[in-house]
């Protein structure tokens, strides 16, 4: 087996691992926003429980910056504190499996 197909077979997760985590912030970043919008409006808002949800499945990062960079549930202490936490548990686990799973580092 070359190089190549070796490199690419032994992270075959890590691709995978990497495309869930961008689409899961992308997904957050358009709820966030939507929900904001309809805040706007008084129409229909996301549950914070499902906002809660994607942030603890992988949303965090985008989800946290949306909120400060469009003002949103900023008041609420458990997205102005539970967020980040979730963020930094977040980071926790990827480099733990970064290190132990991938033996990137």
């Amino acid at each position: 087996m070359d190089y190549f197909n070796y490199y690419l077979s032994h992270y075959y997760g890590l691709y995978i691992l990497i495309a869930y985590l961008i689409l899961i912030n992308l997904y957050a970043l358009v709820i966030t926003a939507r929900d904001k919008i309809n805040a706007k409006r008084h129409r229909h808002r996301i549950p914070e429980e499902h906002l809660i949800i994607v942030a603890a499945i992988g949303g965090a990062p985008l989800m946290y910056l949306t909120m400060i960079a469009i003002r949103h549930k900023t008041k609420k202490p458990v997205f102005m504190i539970g967020i980040p936490v979730l963020f930094f548990l977040e980071l926790l686990v990827a480099f733990l499996l970064l290190h132990f799973v991938f033996h990137v580092f």
